[in-house]
């Protein structure tokens, strides 16, 4: 078990970032300023929540969700690395790879001159890992929580040669009601279609969803919008370190088969992710980095 009272006598910042026990017990980092709310937990390194005052959640996290060590939490902000989705030549090892199921470490808090507040997790490669992915590595993830949620995935390699990886922060969204929503930003990008086995489409228009959804867009670096109608706000997606984006809903059959999502939650949620993923592989060379990052902001209609 982590020790709060460390944890808060090293890292706790008075009046914005306090650790305590969160559900299962996890450790959460609870973080309050005068712009927003957040919670993360270090199993997994894992954004629960944000929310700017005055204004609805911006993140979904399930009601069924499972707040167990080795197990995924299903809505945040999910960190899937080294690997997305199944692993490229093993499908026995863990899908979306070990990086949202392990204890992470607080390395650092700050408050910052804008009034911001920003935490810092770090992971490092363990017997556990390399038996999984033998590279070493050191991973560290900075959450800060201001006017915008921004989080970086910042991927080192201590080793003495090259290794390849892909990865996704894989941000779940609450809206209203998947009917009332389009997303923006996409029109006119190719994607590959993994509900019709992997067929290179082209995006005509804004995205709108009426059937289960999974669409990694290729080639893309652009702002994607979340448009929700009845809520009458827009959601900014902004990203760097990224050439693919992760469009995905698991409509009602789908929903119904995971015993950790809710038979009619994916009314109220969509996953827009910043992703390296499909050929827009990573390569991170001896002693080099690469930052993944993505940047929500809110707006009104």
């Amino acid at each position: 078990m982590t020790d709060l009272a460390t944890l808060n006598t090293q890292f706790g910042i008075d009046q914005q970032l306090v650790f305590t026990s969160g559900v299962g017990d996890l450790t959460v980092a609870e973080i309050s300023n005068s712009y927003a709310q957040a919670v993360i937990a270090l199993h997994g390194a894992h954004v629960l929540s944000f929310q700017p005052h005055g204004q609805r959640p911006v993140l979904w996290l399930s009601e069924h969700s499972q707040f167990k060590i080795g197990k995924a939490i299903r809505g945040g902000i999910p960190i899937c690395w080294p690997w997305f989705a199944a692993h490229p030549s093993d499908p026995s090892k863990p899908s979306h790879g070990f990086a949202r199921t392990t204890l992470w470490a607080v390395a650092g808090s700050e408050a910052l001159a804008d009034g911001s507040t920003q935490l810092r997790l770090e992971l490092h490669d363990s017997a556990e890992t390399q038996a999984l992915w033998p590279h070493p590595f050191r991973l560290e993830l900075v959450v800060t929580v201001g006017p915008a949620l921004q989080v970086d995935l910042n991927i080192y390699n201590p080793g003495d040669g090259p290794f390849v990886c892909t990865d996704a922060l894989h941000t779940y969204f609450g809206v209203s009601d998947i009917a009332n929503v389009t997303i923006r930003g996409l029109e006119n990008v190719a994607y590959l279609d993994k509900v019709d086995h992997d067929g290179r489409k082209m995006q005509q228009g804004p995205i709108t969803i009426t059937a289960e959804t999974d669409r990694i867009y290729l080639d893309t670096t652009a702002d994607c919008l979340i448009v929700d109608s009845s809520w009458q706000r827009r959601i900014r997606v902004a990203k760097q370190g990224s050439q693919t984006t992760v469009v995905w809903n698991p409509w009602i059959e789908k929903s119904q088969r995971m015993t950790d999502f809710g038979d009619e939650e994916y009314h109220g949620m969509v996953c827009v992710e910043t992703t390296n993923a499909a050929d827009d592989v990573v390569t991170v060379p001896a002693r080099g980095s690469h930052r993944l990052q993505t940047s929500i902001t809110v707006e009104p209609i």
